[in-house]
């Protein structure tokens, strides 16, 4: 089996020469192509699903799933939501994909891009809300 994480790294490699080869740092929907493209040649041994977010300068904040299921974020997802709206709903959406996977982990990292800074942002699990009983 291949893990996220291995995914992840190759998908930073790829952006990385994209960059290069660009000039420039690549669009989020660049990002999110490579992150599916790296999903579907591996699809037989990942078990994983990935969301894809950023801000560029064409097209400014976006949300890119890709998922081994059902499309889950397409839900709640709302054009023009604000930074607050946008951290609140990646977090809903990770925290209810890892109360079905028992071996996710308890804590949610977020990377908040803007055109001014990068920002970390840990979520620990007494902090997550509770989509289910237990």
């Amino acid at each position: 089996r291949i893990n996220a994480q291995a995914v992840t790294k190759m998908a930073k490699f790829q952006l990385s020469f994209h960059s290069i080869q660009m000039e420039s740092p690549p669009l989020v929907k660049a990002a999110a192509s490579i992150m599916r493209e790296l999903c579907y040649s591996n699809k037989e041994e990942l078990q994983a699903g990935f969301i894809t977010a950023g801000w560029d300068r064409k097209k400014g904040p976006q949300i890119y799933v890709v998922s081994l299921g059902a499309m889950l974020l397409n839900a709640k997802f709302k054009p023009d939501m604000s930074l607050e709206e946008a951290t609140q709903f990646s977090t809903n959406a990770l925290a209810l994909a890892m109360g079905r996977d028992n071996v996710s982990g308890s804590v949610v990292h977020l990377v908040v891009i803007t055109e001014a800074e990068v920002k970390h942002i840990v979520v620990p699990g007494d902090k997550l809300p509770k989509f289910h009983d237990g």
